[in-house]
């Protein structure tokens, strides 16, 4: 099978052969090592200031969502949620759940946001900002600029979900003035799923050590506290974590983010090149590297998911709800190269002779 979802992706060979051994014991000082090797690669990869930290949550990505706004947000916050889609609504959900007062800035489905929009909002009082900077579910990408500028304009608290968008797509935390960054293990990572990520601003930190959570495994003092020392509260995904160190070091060394970008958007440029000429449609209006959105005229989008993955060894990404039938998505992030593309666009072009893809 070749892998064109948005995660689990494929990994590579060296990252597969550390998760074909037996787990170590961790309590190490060698494991401690490479926790905080993994803290100074990510902090270098987003452009993270020097004291700010890096905390790894064992749990999937909605685990880290869950748990930032858990710890940087109170009853007394007054936050504006970016829901396009649904990670959107599920940021949307958590802050009703942990009694965050909120305000949903609710988008058609493919639309993004623009100055005119965020200009609403202009000193109203808020405190904080959420958003899941690329929509996954829609495949639009946010402007996280015109969001930067809003947030610094009226001293807003910025938290950004770049769990699939995290070395596709540009970032800078420092510039952006972003305090809370998360991503995932299973997304351009490229490793399996079990670990997601967060990046604390020292602002954020202060946040949380001031914060009286209502939890032990997402209280984020703990994990702060037990990363001085390259260690986490908790048993974590070990070999989970050695995957990603292979996997950070593999990108340190090939030249950084500027390159791994540089690889994720030649894909996905390469992928829309050659469907240009089939009957689906972008759906978006404004591209991650990570994810092509394309929406189907005169099928079903399922249909076309089903096939692939029965017939022709290939899995895309499908969507569900009121998408299901209108809409599949293509991944570009993973260890896949030109001649997967080449044989994707192939399989869809021999659909589209079928009358299948119509």
């Amino acid at each position: 099978m070749i892998n064109f979802t948005v995660g689990p992706v494929q990994s590579d060979e060296k990252v597969l052969e550390i998760g074909s051994k037996n787990v170590p014991y961790f309590r190490t000082p060698e494991f401690s090592e490479i926790m905080l090797e993994n803290e100074r690669i990510m902090k270098k990869l987003t452009f993270a200031s020097e004291n700010d930290r890096v905390v790894f949550i064992t749990g999937s990505g909605t685990a880290s969502m869950e748990a930032a706004i858990m710890n940087v947000f109170t009853q007394n916050d007054k936050v504006l949620v970016i829901n396009g889609g649904s990670f959107g609504q599920r940021f949307a959900e958590m802050c009703e759940i942990h009694d965050i007062p909120y305000t949903e800035i609710k988008l058609q489905t493919g639309k993004t946001i623009d100055e005119e929009l965020l200009k609403k909002y202009d000193n109203q009082g808020y405190t904080g900002f959420l958003v899941n900077i690329h929509e996954t579910s829609t495949g639009v990408y946010y402007n996280l600029n015109i969001i930067s500028d809003f947030c610094k304009r009226n001293n807003i608290f910025l938290v950004v979900d770049a769990i699939s968008s995290f070395l596709a797509d540009s970032f800078n935390m420092t510039e952006l003035g972003v305090d809370v960054m998360i991503t995932g293990s299973q997304k351009a990572l490229a490793c399996p799923p079990g670990i997601s990520i967060i990046i604390l601003s020292e602002k954020a930190i202060n946040r949380v050590m001031n914060n009286n959570v209502k939890s032990m495994y997402f209280d984020l003092k703990l994990a702060l506290k037990n990363g001085e020392r390259g260690q986490t509260p908790f048993t974590p995904a070990v070999g989970i974590l050695l995957q990603i160190h292979e996997r950070l070091k593999q990108i340190e060394k090939n030249g950084g983010i500027a390159v791994e970008q540089k690889k994720i958007s030649k894909l996905a440029n390469d992928f829309r090149n050659r469907i240009k000429d089939l009957p689906l449609d972008i759906c978006s209006e404004s591209l991650s590297n990570a994810v092509t959105p394309l929406s189907t005229r005169n099928c079903s989008a399922y249909n076309i998911f089903t096939t692939l993955k029965d017939e022709y060894g290939i899995w895309i990404c499908p969507n569900g709800g009121d998408l299901k039938d209108k809409v599949f998505r293509v991944g570009h992030i993973g260890n896949l190269t030109i001649n997967d593309n080449i044989k994707l666009s192939d399989a869809l072009h021999d659909l589209f002779k079928k009358g299948i893809l119509k």
